[in-house]
């Protein structure tokens, strides 16, 4: 009996979303794999290979792979995965994409969004955009889940080196889909879903333009930037930036809403944080029911205000 982690990196690095998966397979209290796909992958598999309680690290290792495809790696992933009785990704969209095709292929339920283990087969989740929790138990011979990575801690390094071995790549056996182009929001603010401190902005902004308010502020807090489905959706920014149930989930030690109103579909994805800020010109905006601190008034005052506030206090320090 053992445990599987598909993990998620780039540029060279572990992603933070499967160490803190790393942690929660610490819970089943059974031998623990990970296996890294790509194409020149032996670094990112040597990294995999220090971090405590991980016993062997699987390298994978084909030109196809040079870019991470689901359809490349699921038929490699199927025959490695039987060995196994858990097969564990980050709830990230890499785990959301990857993990349905291999319990589908492998004719088990997958488990999603996975915050609590509680035995072998009991696992908890949020349903109702986090409102309430389901205690899952599964009895397949193979668990397939999810896991939600601001549930967990991030894992820690070893002193110690885990074993390495390669494992043979398996070519789709239906034609390889054609990669055309990767996209990034090349930014030198913190990633989303990692950063210490999120300032999202609503459709309170009401323009494209004035999310550059929120800027000003998260330079100076070292703040990554957010934004609510409706200010998406209005065009305000790129839909990589949405934070909820539909967007990325977060749960920093600080997080700013501001111009947000609070719908039940944005909270699923930060209610999480450790301390949370609302600035809204509405008194009874949704959003101060969860909020520990509350501004009340015109945002396009209020904001300039705040960073000049911390600007000053910072040529203080």
């Amino acid at each position: 009996m053992a445990l599987l982690i598909i993990a998620e990196f780039d540029q060279q690095v572990l992603s933070l979303s499967t160490l803190a998966t790393l942690t929660a397979a610490k819970k089943f209290s059974v031998p623990i794999h990970f296996v890294v796909m790509g194409e020149n992958c032996k670094k990112i598999a040597e990294d995999a290979s220090t971090y405590e309680g991980v016993e062997k690290v699987w390298i994978v290792e084909d030109s196809l792979l040079a870019h991470f495809v689901a359809e490349n790696v699921q038929d490699t992933l199927l025959e490695l995965g039987k060995e196994y009785e858990f097969i564990l990704a980050p709830s990230t969209t890499f785990g959301k994409n990857l993990l349905p095709r291999i319990a589908a292929l492998l004719d088990v339920a997958q488990v999603s969004d996975v915050i609590a283990i509680l035995d072998e087969n009991t696992f908890v989740r949020p349903i109702y955009a986090g409102n309430a929790l389901a205690t899952i138990i599964s009895q397949d011979p193979i668990k397939v889940m999810t896991i939600r990575s601001t549930a967990f801690e991030k894992a820690h390094k070893s002193s110690s080196k885990a074993l390495i071995e390669t494992y043979p790549f398996k070519v789709p056996s239906s034609p390889a889909p054609l990669f055309i182009k990767s996209e990034e929001n090349l930014s030198v603010r913190p990633e989303l879903t990692s950063a210490s401190i999120v300032v999202s902005g609503g459709r309170g902004l009401q323009n494209k333009e004035n999310f550059s308010l929120l800027e000003a502020l998260a330079d100076k807090l070292g703040a990554a930037i957010g934004a609510s489905r409706a200010a998406v959706d209005a065009g305000f920014v790129l839909n990589d930036f949405q934070v909820g149930q539909t967007g990325k989930i977060v749960a920093p030690n600080l997080y700013i809403a501001v111009g947000i109103s609070g719908a039940i579909q944005h909270v699923a994805g930060m209610k999480e944080s450790k301390v949370i800020v609302a600035i809204n010109k509405d008194p009874e905006a949704p959003i101060f029911q969860i909020a520990d601190y509350g501004l009340v008034g015109d945002l396009f005052t209020i904001l300039p205000e705040l960073t000049a506030k911390i600007k000053s206090l910072k040529k203080v320090s």
